[in-house]
This record gives C-alpha cells, sequence and structure tokens, in this order.
C-alpha cells in the first residue's frame, strides 16, 4: 500500500541532491589550493629540467675544451695567440682595431 506525502517526498529528494551538490562542492573547494599548487610544482620541475639540460650542454662543451686544451699543443697555441696575443720569434703581432667613425648610426 502507497501512501501519498504529496509535497514532503518531492523536497525530500531536492534535499538530498541538494546536499550531494553541497558536498561536491565544498569537496572541489577543498582540494581546488591542492590542484593549484601542483600545477605549479609541476611547471618548476619542467624549468629546472630545462636548467638541467642547458647545463649539461655547457658542461659538455667546457670538458671538450678542456680536453683539448689538456692534450693539443696546438689548441693551446691558437689560444695563446688569439686571447694573449703571442707570437712566434721573428713574427710580427698586427692587431686591427675597429674605428669609432666607421660604426653603423642608428636613427630612431
Amino acid at each position: 500500500m502507497k501512501v501519498n506525502l504529496g509535497i514532503w517526498n518531492q523536497l525530500t529528494w531536492v534535499v538530498i541532491a541538494l546536499g550531494l551538490v553541497a558536498g561536491a562542492l565544498l569537496v572541489g573547494c577543498w582540494y581546488a589550493p591542492l590542484v593549484r599548487q601542483n600545477n605549479a610544482l609541476r611547471t618548476r620541475i619542467y624549468n629546472l629540467g630545462e636548467d638541467i639540460r642547458k647545463e649539461a650542454e655547457t658542461a659538455k662543451t667546457l670538458k671538450a675544451s678542456i680536453d683539448a686544451l689538456s692534450r693539443d699543443p696546438k689548441t693551446v697555441e691558437r689560444l695563446a695567440r688569439e686571447k694573449l696575443g703571442y707570437a712566434k720569434p721573428g713574427e710580427t703581432v698586427i692587431r686591427f682595431e675597429g674605428s669609432a667613425t666607421n660604426s653603423p648610426v642608428v636613427v630612431r
């Protein structure tokens, strides 16, 4: 036998549905800061990975330079000539410097 409760039966279901929606919103608001923090940390991890990759490339280049300087005397000679201006006995070093008058003029 069914008893007709009228509007009270419908109101009970509405209250239950609203309670479930409120609970879902409460859980969503509770975890929203954690989701934002997680996204920020993932971005930071990605950026740090990129920094590590760049530094690894720099380390590889520097290691190659150190190996060349420690094993190849011609590399040391070339570097001494370019950076320090050294020359072999009997050679004359001529340095060319750009003059200030030949620099391009930037007009804005």
